[in-house]
Formats: C-alpha cells, structure tokens, sequence
C-alpha cells in the first residue's frame, strides 16, 4: 500500500469511493485523473497480481471514449497491454475479464446522470475492487501520482488492442440460460437510451447472428444517447418507471423489464404493469439457481424481504445475509462458493457468471421461469411477496449517529439489534412482526431506512414512526 502523507496531494475522496469512481466530468474526473488512476491501479494491483493486460470497456456517454483512452494512458506508461473491448455494458466487461482471466475497468457512471462519469475496477475474473480490497490503495496512490507525476514509465510500454467481445457476450449468457423452448412472450424493454439499447438486441434479439427466440420485443428508448432525454437511466426512482408501466398496458405485454445505464441492474414489470420488488426477484431466481445445486448456499443482503431466507431455506438451500453493496456480496459468494446472490437494489450475481452481477442474465432467468408455464407473472411470484415492505426510504441527515441512537431508544425494547450493516431491529419473532433496517449512505449525507412487517397497516406504523424520530433532529 502507497500512503501520500502529504498536504499537497488531491483529496480524491469524493471521487474515488467504497465502491467504483464517480464524479462530474470536466470537475471531479478529468482525462488526467483518469490516466494518474489508471497507473495507480497498475501500480497497486495489476503489477503485483502478475496480470499483463487489461480490458476496458466504456458506456454510451460522450466522455466514455475519452477516458478509456486516458485510463488505457496510464496503463500502458507502466508496461500493462490494453485489450480495448469499446462500448460495452457492465456485465459485458464483467465477461471479458472472466472468460479472459484478465483485470478489467469500466468506464461508466451507472445510473447517474449525463454529467457524470466514472470507473468500476475488477481484478481477473470479474473479483470485485473495493475500499477494503484495494480501491483505497488506488485513491491513495493516484493522487500521489497527480502530485508528483508519473514519473519515467516502464522500460517498455504496453501495447492496445482492440476486440468486439458483443456476440461472445450474448453466445455466453444465452448458454446458461436456454429460452428456444419457452412459450411465446410479448417483452417491453424500457433502454433509458443506454447500454441495453446495445445489448438486449445481441443476446434476446438476432443481432448476434444467433437462433430467434419466441420473443417479441418492444423497444423503449433503445437509441444510445448519454444525455438521457427521455428519463434518466435510474429504475430506483418510480417516475423513471412511469412509461414501461404505461407501455407494458397498452401493448398487453408479459412482462417489462428495465435497465439501468450501464446495464448491471435489471427491474421487472408483471402484466399489471405493477413493479415487482427485487426480493421477490432474489427468490424466484435464487430458487431456480439453487435446484441445480446438492447443496446451494444463496447470498442476500440484510435488507431483502425475510421471504428470501425462509423460501429458499424451505427449499433446502442455505442463506447467508450480507452487508449491503457489491463488493461484500461478490467476496462472499466466492468465499462460500455461493450459487447465486441478490440485493434489494435490484443487483443480482451469479456464480456461472464469474460471481458478478448481471441485469441480463436475471431478465433471462425470468423470461425462462414466466414462458416454462401458463400462469402470468403475477401470479407466478404472488408467493414471493408475502409481507409488506416500506421499500428504501432516504433522509438528509446532519447527525447519522444521533438519529440512529434515537430510533435504537425508540423501538429497540424487547427486539434484537444486529450491526451487520447499520442497525437492524428484529421483532420478528413477536407479534407484531416487523423489523428495521436504518444505515448510514457511504458518499452522502443520508440515513437509510427499510422496514417489513407481516402485514400493511404494522408497516405503515413503524416506519412513520421511525421517519418522524429521524427527521425531528
């Protein structure tokens, strides 16, 4: 590890965080950062894992090829080949560093908006690079590097070359998950204008060159445009939402799905055109994954719906709850060898895939569940939602411990508290049955509240109570 040590080196922070690099391009990220965090990531993992090249893929955004250009800068200047594999979604540079044994960096800003851009690093294999698993090296060293330079550079520089991976991508996911068989199904696909305009033809259309599919999709917004000028490409956000749902009625579609702008994430849309809640997700996914295990392990984190553990429990599988965040997620399925894992955020990651997360491989999951039988979707993850959820809840905060103290004081009597992640109140195990989840954001000033209980009218009590205790301060 490289530790600055010195007041003159650039705070990159608010740059480089827990989990990948975010920020405004032309302010927080420029071309000359993004070369300094290139030769830091060189420097602090790539050289000393004895890795020899890089892929890097960029999203739909202006900034994309620019940066990837600078980051590939840095790379090279030690000596590290670059495999440029361009435009490319998330899970598309995931592929590339699993298939290929290789490091990888995305250039993208996942659902932010236009203004932004930024990078999700991995080691060979997809292995996630996180605060904890070198990132903060990376922070560190790189603004070392805008300090004092590069300096003199390898004896010999490291070469690029380019490789469109798109149709090995599509041929890959759609081996694990066969669909020539499921009944004929109506999709509406909602692309935000970003990276599943690119994909969703490769792997569910015919882009690829490879067999149809009993599919017939509805495009929604599937021209690449980095400035987003329908929504942004952000499915968290319900308005966001609002034109799938109304598309999936009018079309008397199946089922819609949604992506976010690098594609990572995917959200589902029932005939209804109601959401479905990621946990019923994590359930219907991890179910079908865990069938194919003697003895599955399924990860999800602390926040997913009790639904999860008990369903997938009932069905012999083990699960094992996790810290909220990709990075703990991916260690955790490769430490337990876990078969398949989800989050409430709407991430899914899937052994088969390298343990990384994969919004297509989950729409395929999906589609293959809903076409193998007749039932609509609705009915077919009715009893994944049994309980009622309050759904993600954030609140600027200027004292994150304070309020959580007081929330702890409030509703803490005769539950048990877990610090996995945050606080969590379990009254699970007492009528009524509820618990709840409150956590500090790692790049912002907001608490994070979740509650579930087994019934509407005790969920909608608990969490006001608990929102009007954190925003009294």
């Amino acid at each position: 590890m490289t530790s600055p040590g010195a007041a003159a080196y650039p705070d990159l922070s608010g740059l480089i965080k827990s989990y990948d690099v975010r920020g405004i391009v032309g302010e927080d990220l420029t071309n000359e950062i993004a070369t300094a965090i290139g030769a830091a990531f060189a420097d602090e993992i790539v050289v000393p894992d004895g890795a020899t090249t890089v892929a890097i893929g960029h999203d739909m955004r202006d900034s994309g090829p620019g940066l990837a250009a600078a980051v590939a800068a840095g790379l090279t200047h030690r000596g590290v080949n670059v495999l440029d594999i361009g435009l490319c979604s998330t899970d598309g540079l995931y592929h590339a560093s699993g298939a290929l044994d290789i490091p990888g960096v995305m250039v993208t800003a996942s659902h932010n908006p236009a203004a932004y851009n930024g990078m999700k690093l991995c080691r060979s294999r997809a292995r996630a690079v996180g605060e904890n698993s070198g990132l903060a090296d990376v922070r560190s060293r790189a603004a070392q590097l805008l300090a004092e330079g590069l300096g003199d550079g390898a004896a010999q520089a490291g070469s690029v070359t380019t490789r469109d991976m798109i149709a090995e991508y599509g041929a890959f996911l759609r081996e694990l998950v066969p669909l020539g068989e499921i009944r004929p199904l109506k999709v509406v696909v909602d692309a935000a204008n970003a990276m599943a305009g690119y994909t969703v033809p490769a792997v569910l259309g015919t882009a690829a060159g490879l067999p149809g599919l009993p599919l017939e999709i509805v495009p929604l917004y599937f021209e690449l445009d980095g400035t987003f000028p329908n929504h942004e490409p952000n499915p968290l956000d319900a308005e966001n939402l609002r034109d799938l749902q109304a598309a999936v009625i009018a079309h008397g579609a199946d089922i819609g799905l949604a992506f976010d702008g690098d594609a990572d994430r995917c959200f589902v849309v029932d005939e209804r055109g109601e959401v479905v809640p990621a946990s019923a997700i994590t359930c219907l996914v991890g179910l079908r994954e865990a069938a194919r295990d003697d003895a599955p392990t399924v990860i999800h984190n602390l926040i997913s719906s009790r639904a999860v553990p008990e369903l997938l429990t009932a069905a012999g599988a083990t699960p094992v709850r996790s810290r909220v965040g990709h990075s703990f997620i991916k260690a955790d399925m490769a430490r337990l060898n876990a078969v398949f894992g989800g989050e409430h955020s709407a991430h899914f990651y899937f052994r088969d895939f390298f343990y990384a997360d994969s919004g297509m491989l989950a729409a395929m999951h999906v589609l293959a569940a809903l076409g193998s039988q007749a039932k609509p979707l609705s009915e077919l993850l009715a009893p994944y939602s049994p309980y009622a959820a309050s759904g993600e809840i954030n609140t600027k905060v200027s004292d994150a411990a304070g309020a959580t103290a007081r929330v702890v004081a409030a509703l803490g009597e005769g539950a048990t508290l877990d610090h996995l992640d945050g606080v969590t109140i379990d009254h699970w195990d007492a009528e009524p049955r509820w618990w709840v989840n409150v956590r500090s954001s790692n790049t912002e000033p907001l608490l994070r509240l979740n509650v579930e209980a087994a019934d509407e009218a005790v969920m909608e009590t608990i969490r006001d109570r608990a929102l009007a205790i954190i925003r009294e301060g």
